[in-house]
């Protein structure tokens, strides 16, 4: 979680005398992914949780030494490194925009910038999967939402994917490791592996139906499904919980089966679908009778945009006297110096512009103290994390204007406006 850069920078600065100066780092992105409306953040209690584990172990300051990575000075500063100063941010499941200083760091020089890749690599990820899980969820009509990407993403990344998923909207996710540390709810049945299984259809519904009652989800696609949906019928009785449909053109389908769950008097079964789902097409089943979709390979990747492009920059520092704003000021990336502050301009409700100064402007304040002094609020961690930023995720996306939650390409949704 550190890059070898970060290391070399504490060395210089400790030479330098410069590694003990205060300084406020900010994270944000120069804009929006190409054609999105709004972002959302998602990370924020993973990058506190990693926070207290963050120190250098023995095994890992005899790396740096071995590899000449840093000097003998510096991997004395590491054994004893703790973050002890200040993070304040964004709420997670707030809405971002282009110039949202969604995370401020203030600590010393060398305190301060060992934190980059670690922030950055969690919040990056979290809030394009949660971008991507919020779209999702507006083109589902309220419908259920299944996460259910973990074999198409690394091992770890899969259950983060499925805790940013839940705090944008979705209902729960077939990750056990994402259910077991955050409370999320989780689901799962069957795959056509289980069918196959079998010598017969009939006999795999039958195992399945013997093993976990009717509260269960057959997948009716393995061979054909007209004659899949009578048999799920007829084995429970009318009252299998729900069918699972995994190939094909899946809107025709549902209406299909949908008559013929009703013409059989299944008329509480469920039609669940899956199969390399995203936004769009989504949005397109909307008419079809559908009760819940199963999200993968798109939701875990982004949707398009696997990173929500934040950066890591200084923008201020202090002599002891005062603080003086600084900033990278090249021609093709640029900056705004100074520590900021950001609130939501609200009328009747709605969002008119995120307000950004160097004192809070009028409006619902954005930024919330995380951790002061060292001392990291516990509130935003694990499953009680999770609740708080499903729950603010959904207040916040309700203060959007209208036409805010359209799929296609568009404008940021609000201005930002540096005042």
């Amino acid at each position: 979680m550190t890059d070898r850069y970060e290391l070399t920078m504490v060395q210089a600065a400790l030479r330098s005398g410069k590694a003990d100066r205060r300084c406020v780092f900010e994270v944000f992105a120069r804009q929006l992914p190409a054609g999105r409306r709004y972002g959302v953040v998602a990370g924020t209690g993973r990058v506190l949780s990693a926070l207290q584990e963050f120190t250098f172990t023995s095994a890992e300051l005899d790396f740096l030494a071995n590899q000449n990575v840093v000097d003998e000075p510096t991997l004395k500063w590491l054994s004893d490194y703790r973050f002890s100063g200040d993070i304040s941010g964004y709420r997670e499941g707030e809405l971002y925009f282009g110039g949202s200083p969604v995370m401020s760091v203030e600590a010393s020089f060398a305190e301060a910038v060992l934190l980059e890749t670690l922030i950055l690599s969690i919040m990056n990820y979290d809030s394009a999967v949660a971008s991507a899980a919020a779209r999702m969820k507006s083109a589902s009509a309220d419908r259920k939402l299944i996460e259910m990407g973990s074999r198409r993403a690394h091992e770890v990344a899969a259950v983060a994917a499925a805790r940013a998923a839940v705090i944008a909207g979705f209902d729960g996710t077939s990750n056990l490791e994402a259910g077991r540390d955050y409370g999320l709810e989780t689901f799962g049945t069957s795959a056509h592996a289980f069918t196959l299984l079998h010598d017969s259809e009939e006999e795999a519904f039958k195992a399945q139906l013997d093993s976990m009652g009717n509260q269960t989800t057959l997948l009716v696609d393995t061979y054909d499904v007209k004659m899949a949906v009578e048999r799920a019928v007829r084995l429970s009785e009318g009252k299998v919980r729900a069918v699972r449909l995994d190939s094909g053109d899946l809107s025709s389908t549902a209406v299909e089966v949908r008559k013929q769950l009703d013409d059989l008097g299944a008329h509480e079964t469920k039609i669940t679908v899956t199969s390399d789902l995203d936004e769009y097409t989504i949005a397109a089943l909307a008419v079809a009778p559908i009760d819940s979709y199963g999200v993968g390979t798109s939701l875990v990747t982004g949707s398009g945009f696997p990173t929500a492009g934040f950066v890591y920059k200084l923008v201020a520092h202090s002599d002891g006297e005062g603080w003086h704003d600084v900033a990278k000021r090249s021609k093709a990336k640029t900056n705004r110096g100074g520590k900021k502050f950001a609130a939501r301009q609200l009328e009747s409700g709605i969002a008119k512009a995120e307000l950004i100064s160097d004192h809070l402007p009028e409006g619902r304040p954005l930024q919330t103290q995380l951790v002061s002094g060292g001392q990291i609020d516990t509130r935003f961690i694990g499953s009680e994390g999770v609740k708080r930023a499903k729950e603010h995720h959904a207040a916040a996306i309700t203060e959007l204007p209208s036409g805010a939650l359209r799929l296609s390409k568009g404008d940021p949704a609000i201005p930002v406006e540096f005042i």
